[in-house]
């Protein structure tokens, strides 16, 4: 797929058209505040994946509703001393993964904790293995539908809420250092990924690739690709809802948490990404509220965004933050 979007040039200008809801903040308060009268609960059990140079700990924690959150916690291999901390929030469908992959954090010398996304995991990767317990109405197959006739109901109200606590049980951690924690991912991770800059008040920075769940009045009109597409699909049969649903995604759009975000932070987006076209990700960009701020674009790329370029455009940026 050639260029679709906007030039660059008008990117660079693209301010999305959701409006946060008058009780954005109140919502998020009170959500927080609920999932923290659970016991976090944080356990880490050594796991012998086999690796020398990386010692690795199954976690469980306490998200939203107290419900148990898988993750991984990576540290280099006999590290005695609080290192820096990097938490990173997977793509759509997929999970924590196997307890030997992704090991370039920890090799950087950092603390690493891999979140588990509640009911996903099955789609690529090596899976994961945190269920989500809450039931929800009428949906289109997959996440992006779930609870989406009210924002108390909605499935990223729990994800976010997970994520928000993932740092949390992160910090908890004696040989993590808590004030100098980095929250990174890719797609649904970067949406992830915004949403906790917009949340959590002291990080150091954020890095979200590509990401997933912002601008959603411009995404679910503009491409035809899942996992937007959902959204799209669930309309098409429930005809005459499209304003409940746009009122609801509201308390979840990338843009109002990046309206909030209080850490330097590095974007990145990929001009021929049909999955989250490059205008709803600098319309959080635009948005993100720190002024030192800086976006990577990778001109003919889809969705795969800068992959192993953009790594390393990362690990050279943190240097200057943790």
């Amino acid at each position: 797929m050639a260029l679709f979007d906007l030039p660059l040039d008008e990117l660079s200008e693209h301010r999305s058209t959701s409006v946060a809801p008058d009780d954005f903040d109140a919502f998020w308060s009170k959500t927080l505040q609920e999932a923290r009268e659970h016991d976090l609960g944080a356990r880490f059990e050594p796991v012998d994946a086999g690796l020398s140079t990386v010692d690795v700990y199954d976690v469980t924690f306490a998200g939203f509703g107290g419900h148990p959150v898988k993750g991984w916690l990576r540290l280099p291999a006999g590290t005695t001393e609080p290192l820096p901390l990097v938490v990173e929030f997977v793509g759509y469908g997929g999970g924590r993964g196997l307890a030997h992959e992704n090991l370039l954090w920890a090799s950087t010398g950092r603390a690493h904790f891999t979140m588990d996304t509640r009911g996903q995991g099955s789609a690529w990767g090596g899976g994961g293995g945190t269920p989500d317990p809450v039931g929800g109405g009428p949906a289109y197959p997959g996440f992006m539908t779930r609870g989406i006739d009210a924002p108390e109901n909605y499935y990223y109200r729990r994800v976010y809420t997970d994520a928000v606590r993932a740092v949390e049980a992160a910090r908890s951690h004696p040989l993590t250092d808590a004030a100098r924690t980095v929250a990174l991912g890719a797609s649904q991770g970067g949406g992830i990924t915004i949403a906790v800059g917009g949340l959590v008040p002291d990080l150091v920075a954020v890095a979200p690739d590509v990401p997933f769940l912002c601008d959603f009045p411009r995404a679910t009109t503009l491409t035809d690709r899942h996992p937007y597409r959902e959204i799209a699909l669930f309309l098409k049969t429930h005809r005459g809802r499209s304003a409940d649903v746009q009122r609801t995604l509201s308390y979840f759009d990338g843009v109002h948490f990046a309206a909030r975000g209080r850490a330097p932070a590095l974007f990145s987006a990929a001009l021929e990404d049909q999955t989250c076209p490059p205008s709803t990700v600098f319309a959080a960009f635009n948005s993100w509220a720190h002024g030192d701020k800086t976006i990577e674009v990778y001109d003919f790329n889809d969705h795969e965004g800068g992959g192993p370029y953009h790594e390393a455009a990362k690990a050279r940026w943190l240097r200057s933050y943790v």
